[in-house]
């Protein structure tokens, strides 16, 4: 029986930031964007949490070429570090690592938060290290409240807005359930989404707080209405008829373009050359769905 090899070392190295070789470059909007400056503060509290990605340059040379964390290594040059943490890769797919990325749920990150305060961690810390104010933090962690608890374990693991979620409070918990459970069945979890079914809520089901901001409706709105759904209805149909296909040409593309990246001197060329064609491909082998 053949074993799988071990795809990295197992303990960090620390090298010099100058021995680490980028293959794309940063652009100014990345350096001045949100998520650099969240970086930025999240070395200044907390130090590098996720050690950057390197493989050996062919040769010997004692340089290493980066393949995951640029923006990580941008932050730590412009805090002035000399060396950085680093994980080395025995094999060059630099696409693999991002791909691997499980975005963190607003719910699952209401309960880091709280371990992380239940744990001493003032909340003022915790939003000096995400680059954001106090009071963003005590939204976040007050997310679930309105919310029944069978709601929050349904949705613990799903990617959605917290202002999606807040959207909830607006129907009793029964109603809430409903709703939900047309969510995971439909797999979508829009705001917009979420609109339209508590725009179809009996107010009977509205929560009182909501039942007093409710506005009457007129007999031409409820008209227009009328025709604007039976126009989606149509709509609908149509897209169905063809979403098999289209479905089965998107997979195989993402296919496709998943085993060119596999190409380490595609993946590099594209990286140096074409650096906004590469981000593109990136994001499309990173996506977990297709549609």
């Amino acid at each position: 029986m053949s074993t799988a090899s071990i795809a990295f070392e197992m303990m960090r190295t620390t090298l010099p930031v100058d021995r680490i070789l980028p293959v794309r470059m940063i652009k100014e909007p990345e350096k001045k964007g949100l998520r650099q400056g969240t970086i930025l503060s999240t070395i200044r509290e907390a130090g590098l949490i996720e050690p950057l990605m390197v493989y050996p340059q062919k040769g010997d040379t004692g340089f290493y070429v980066l393949t995951d964390g640029h923006l990580r290594l941008a932050a730590y040059k412009e805090l002035g570090f000399t060396e950085v943490e680093c994980i080395v890769a025995f094999d060059d797919e630099c696409y693999t690592y991002n791909a691997k990325i499980n975005r963190l749920a607003p719910i699952q990150e209401r309960q880091m938060i709280l371990n992380a305060v239940a744990n001493g961690v003032p909340v003022e810390r915790i939003a000096a290290a995400l680059n954001l104010e106090p009071s963003a933090i005590r939204a976040r962690i007050s997310v679930t409240d309105g919310l029944c608890p069978d709601v929050v374990d349904m949705l613990k693991d799903k990617q959605m807005s917290p202002d999606t979620l807040k959207m909830l409070r607006k129907v009793v918990p029964s109603r809430q359930i409903e709703i939900v459970e047309l969510m995971v069945a439909a797999n979508n979890y829009t705001r917009v989404y979420v609109e339209a079914l508590l725009f179809g809520t009996p107010k009977n089901k509205l929560s009182p707080a909501a039942n007093k901001n409710v506005r009457k409706i007129k007999p031409e709105e409820v008209a227009k209405m009328e025709m604007e759904m039976e126009s989606l209805e149509k709509e609908y149909k149509i897209c169905e008829q063809g979403f098999s296909e289209k479905m089965l040409q998107l997979t195989v593309f993402r296919r496709y373009v998943m085993r060119l990246l596999e190409n380490s001197k595609v993946n590099r060329f594209l990286g140096n050359r074409h650096t906004e064609i590469h981000a593109e491909l990136s994001a499309i082998v990173a996506s977990e769905t297709v549609c």
